[in-house]
């Protein structure tokens, strides 16, 4: 009987799985416009009330695949190094997730990886819900800015929003490289050039508070 709390969750976290898994297969194949919820919840033989559990809305079906990127900004922050200003900590994380061609800064040319952010970038409702993910990503970076001594409220709120922004802007424009026709490799340059480009700016705005 101890053993079942851990079945059950285990159980709940293959369901999960399997859901998120299916639709994206399903929306890459067919688009996402053209893929209900009832047609991911059949594929995976459960009920739409079951779905709905694990996913309020079809377009968190699809973004199920960066959840786990949620709060990574102030983790950072959280996690610098002794001395480390939390702006030089997330310029030397992003040049490092280019580096290792992570999937969230845009910069990957895995097929399945364009074919998502191709989606992603340009439905409508798929952007309109990346904002409720981007206002949670600010709250948990105004926390953590907020823990290193500098400017609290609205100056913390403020700083964690153009950060934010520009992580998602920067990302979008390495998409762009590559939907133009670039590879990864003569992007990377470009892209290493643009995040110092936009940290310098952040830097120069943000200065006295957090860099």
């Amino acid at each position: 009987m101890g053993d079942e709390p851990g079945l059950r969750e285990r159980k709940k976290q293959r369901t999960r799985q399997a859901l998120s898994d299916t639709a994206i297969e399903l929306f890459l194949k067919r688009g996402f416009d053209q893929v209900s919820v009832a047609d991911v919840a059949a594929a995976v033989e459960v009920s739409k009330p079951t779905l709905f559990r694990y996913f309020p809305t079809k377009e968190d079906l699809a973004l199920d695949r960066i959840a786990d990127h949620q709060g990574e900004a102030a983790r950072v922050v959280s996690g610098r190094t002794a001395g480390q200003s939390p702006l030089g900590a997330l310029r030397a994380h992003f040049h490092e997730r280019l580096e290792a061609h992570d999937p969230v800064t845009g910069l990957n040319d895995n097929a399945i990886v364009r074919a998502f952010n191709d989606m992603l970038y340009t439905t409508p409702s798929l952007l309109a819900r990346l904002v409720r993910y981007s206002h949670r990503d600010e709250e948990l970076l105004a926390g953590a800015l907020e823990e290193t001594g500098g400017s609290g409220g609205l100056t913390a709120r403020l700083a964690a929003a153009q950060i934010i922004t520009v992580h998602q802007r920067l990302a979008e424009e390495n998409w762009r490289k590559l939907a133009s026709g670039r590879t990864v490799a003569d992007a990377l340059p470009e892209a290493h050039a643009d995040a110092d480009r936009a940290y310098d700016l952040l830097g120069a705005g943000l200065m006295e508070q957090y860099a």
